[in-house]
């Protein structure tokens, strides 16, 4: 029995070392070796892979005991790195352009559960409720606990019209409830926008994807043509707006910013990680076609703006705030963000699977690190919820990147907005929580909508302020 074991135990170190070598030839072409492999290491996995196949009670298949070692081994990375078989990595790429089959919900793993970061607009999951910081303990029939978050997202996705159930816990909340939700194709319209009234145009951007900034492009160009007066504010809602793609965060950046200005730049420990993306064409078109931006009115680099943030923006959401807030383009109001400042890089496997791996950090324009702290609104508003209420963010999250830069080493670019147009928010009003983002664009208004009443409010000071100082 022992032979037995040392034989299929080399027979795998074998075969595994063979595997790591052939990648590591192939990544030598494009950067120094990473070094020696680790032989010990490999050998306790060799030897707990043959140990589970001559002993384990049942009989397992090869393909995925090494599948979910991957796994395992890429999810002890951080929560945002993640190995995708080949129907995750097919939905991924669909995702990105805007349809996808699901829940519409963006979630990431806390102590073994999951936790929800943001519903998306329009979804099964906004519709149902659902809001950041939810925890789900239970699908369907099954618990989450023990589940990677690759397993929970599977046990979600589905056929369309499908129904499910989850059961969920919010601090707010007494005790478990359970909320049933029909699967739906998800076509997700990135952009919205409502001319608010004369003089004040309302864009809100719910997802970065390929087209976002090109539909960013057509909003501001139908708002300024509805517009019957000169543009005196435009307000960009970024509030529970997950993030996406980078090339689309910049593109929106560069539609409100001088040409050429840096929007954000990457380091990581590669070259190819290191990246300096400005407002330029070549950074937000990807090669597709004319630059869309190049024909926006030019009062659109000026006209004062207010950016409505909360703990549900994160990512390429942070990117734009930061870089406005850098600039001092934009008054940043709100809630303090999610704290994502990491890039995942997709990259595709020889088996049709693919790696969603953490590659760089990304910094603000004045070299500022938001990672596990978030964009600190210029102006924080009251967000209605209790003391003790649980507010989600990337600090809370098992595994997360540390913030690499914790004392800035430039002075943070904070307007101090509110004293210098002498503007106090009001008191938001009993009893109602952050507003409900589902309503359709043309049902925004203003008045019940506290953040965006105080957006709309600022606008207005401003442009008082501002007239009486001439």
């Amino acid at each position: 029995m022992r032979s037995r074991l040392q034989k299929l135990g080399l027979i795998t170190l074998g075969v595994c070392v063979g595997v790591m070598i052939s990648l590591n030839f192939s990544a030598v072409a494009q950067r120094d070796a990473v070094g020696p492999l680790p032989v010990e290491e490999l050998r306790a996995f060799t030897e707990v892979f043959a140990r589970i196949k001559a002993d384990y009670v049942d009989t397992v298949d090869d393909k995925k005991l090494i599948t979910s070692a991957i796994t395992g081994m890429v999810a002890g990375l951080d929560p945002h790195s993640g190995y995708l078989d080949q129907d995750e990595f097919r939905e991924l790429q669909v995702g990105t352009q805007g349809e996808f089959g699901g829940l519409g919900i963006e979630v990431g793993m806390e102590d073994g559960l999951v936790r929800v970061i943001s519903p998306i607009d329009d979804s099964p999951a906004s519709r149902a409720g659902i809001t950041p910081g939810d925890l789900i303990i239970k699908i369907d029939d099954k618990f989450v606990k023990g589940m990677t978050l690759s397993d929970a997202v599977k046990q979600m996705r589905g056929k369309p019209d499908t129904r499910i159930t989850l059961t969920i816990v919010r601090k707010s909340v007494p005790k478990p409830f359970v909320v049933t939700l029909t699967r739906a194709v998800i076509k997700i319209q990135s952009v919205k926008y409502k001319l608010l009234e004369p003089g004040y145009g309302y864009i809100r951007v719910t997802q970065f994807q390929e087209r976002t900034a090109e539909s960013l492009a057509m909003a501001i160009e139908t708002l300024f043509k509805q517009n019957k007066e000169a543009m005196r504010g435009i307000v960009l809602d970024l509030r529970n707006d997950p993030g996406g793609l980078l090339n689309g965060a910049v593109g929106v950046s560069a539609a409100f910013l001088p040409k050429d200005a840096l929007v954000v730049y990457t380091d990581g420990r590669n070259d190819d990680a290191k990246m300096r993306l400005t407002a330029s064409p070549q950074n937000y078109l990807r090669g597709r076609g004319a630059d869309y931006l190049a024909k926006l009115p030019p009062e659109v680099k000026n006209v004062p703006m207010v950016v409505l943030v909360n703990g549900g923006s994160a990512s390429a959401s942070e990117i734009v705030a930061g870089a406005l807030q850098d600039y001092k383009r934009a008054v940043i109001m709100g809630t303090p963000t999610f704290g994502k400042a990491s890039v995942q890089t997709i990259l595709p496997l020889g088996n049709g699977t693919g790696l969603k791996l953490t590659t760089a950090r990304y910094y603000t324009p004045h070299g500022r690190s938001i990672q596990a702290k978030g964009i600190v609104p210029d102006i924080v508003l009251d967000d209605g919820a209790p003391a003790d209420a649980l507010r989600m963010h990337e600090a809370d999250l098992s595994k997360h990147l540390s913030n690499d830069r914790p004392v800035d080493k430039t002075t943070p670019a904070v307007t101090a907005a509110a004293k210098t147009f002498d503007f106090t928010p009001e008191p938001r009003p009993k009893g109602v929580p952050e507003k409900d983002l589902r309503p359709e664009p043309g049902e925004v208004v203003a008045k019940s909508d506290y953040e965006l009443s105080q957006a709309l409010a600022f606008l207005k000071r401003r442009g008082t302020v501002a007239a009486n100082a001439k």
